[in-house]
């Protein structure tokens, strides 16, 4: 006879890897319990998909633009971009784009590739989209190569930065130039619109972009990310794009019904500002302690360089994520603030900093 063993307790550790390890905000959790007993329409065809992308359209200012819920965010890149190109076409993006590093090809699994421009911090600027797209048309060979069809923007990029208005503008400038459409990956969308200097605004994304998305998974949404599409070209059968990918979820009314949880009260905006500020306290705080960054980010997403030792000591409690070895004894990691982050959680990391040793005898070899 098997004997019943009592498994061992499990350590709790304070996760602050990502943005979307915990469950959704308590306000998207309402909406999905009290519309649970319903019956509606099904594939986004529902009131609260509606309901939803109204809302959206409200924000953006205008009532042309076109808004369809996805349940993550590499597949809603890849049906946008799939939708977009003709297949000798690729994707000018930064070297550490989402669509280039953390998506295991699956753009070029549907066929297309990313032509990337350096970058550190996940910026592109317009000089680089010209840049590129002048060497392809100048190559007596070019039709020989992969052609410039759309360019992809994160904002925020994978590392915390944020394009300026006069920055989006220049690129977006460009690509009418050139033909190109312009995409903007806008899965942490709305710590890019809270961050402190940023003069962007939703409507001005709907003036200036093609297609944009505006991120749930990572914002306090159980799941669930919403694409505007801008562009009437890129509108049309559009749906068949979204069926043919896999993501036309039968149940579609859940991805409305996150985006009305957020939605309502502004939560969307004002929990993005809140992460933002405990971010801002959590920055200054490694920074006084006398640890440098990776680079400045002003969004929810910090990248302080610290001692092996240090990271070691604090993984006792925390869970970071390790982004690159910087020197033979320091390493970068990211810490991660989110809707559900409480001042609490930040003081009590950076009294344990404290604990784990002096930065004043851990200096980073020049």
């Amino acid at each position: 006879m098997a004997t019943f063993t009592e498994p061992r307790p499990i350590k709790k550790l304070i996760h602050m890897e990502n943005d979307y390890s915990i469950g959704a905000h308590p306000n998207v959790m309402k909406w999905l319990s009290e519309t649970n007993d319903l019956r509606t329409t099904a594939y986004g065809g529902d009131r609260f998909c509606e309901m939803a992308a109204n809302k959206i359209k409200n924000l953006c200012h205008t009532r042309r633009v076109a808004v369809h819920f996805f349940t993550g965010g590499t597949i809603v890149n890849v049906t946008l971009l799939a939708s977009a190109l003709r297949p000798y076409q690729g994707i000018i993006a930064a070297s550490v784009a989402h669509i280039q590093t953390h998506e295991t090809g699956a753009i070029e699994a549907h066929g297309y590739k990313v032509l990337t421009v350096p970058s550190s911090d996940g910026k592109i600027s317009a000089e680089d989209v010209r840049r590129l797209f002048d060497a392809h048309y100048t190559d007596p060979d070019h039709e020989h190569t992969v052609q410039p069809g759309i360019v992809s923007l994160a904002n925020p990029t994978e590392y915390g930065a944020i394009y300026s208005l006069e920055e989006l503008t220049a690129i977006s400038d460009v690509c009418r130039k050139c033909g190109l459409y312009l995409y903007v990956d806008g899965a942490r969308l709305g710590y890019a619109l809270m961050a402190e200097g940023n003069d962007i605004t939703l409507a001005d994304m709907a003036s200036l972009c093609d297609a944009f998305t505006i991120g749930g998974t990572k914002q306090g949404a159980l799941f669930g990310e919403a694409l505007v599409i801008a562009n009437d070209k890129l509108k049309k059968d559009f749906r068949y794009m979204i069926k043919q990918n896999g993501a036309m979820l039968a149940k579609g009314r859940l991805l409305g019904l996150n985006f009305l949880g957020l939605l309502e009260d502004d939560i969307y905006f004002t929990t993005s500002q809140e992460a933002n500020r405990l971010a801002m306290r959590l920055k200054e705080g490694i920074a006084a302690r006398g640890y440098p960054f990776l680079l400045d980010s002003p969004t929810n997403q910090q990248f302080p360089i610290l001692p092996d030792r240090v990271i070691s000591l604090l993984s006792e409690k925390y869970v970071f994520s390790y982004i690159k070895r910087i020197d033979a004894a320091h390493s970068c990691i990211r810490i991660c603030t989110d809707w559900a982050t409480v001042e609490e959680t930040v003081d009590g990391l950076l009294t344990d900093l404290d604990k784990a040793g002096d930065p004043l005898t851990q200096r980073i070899s020049s």
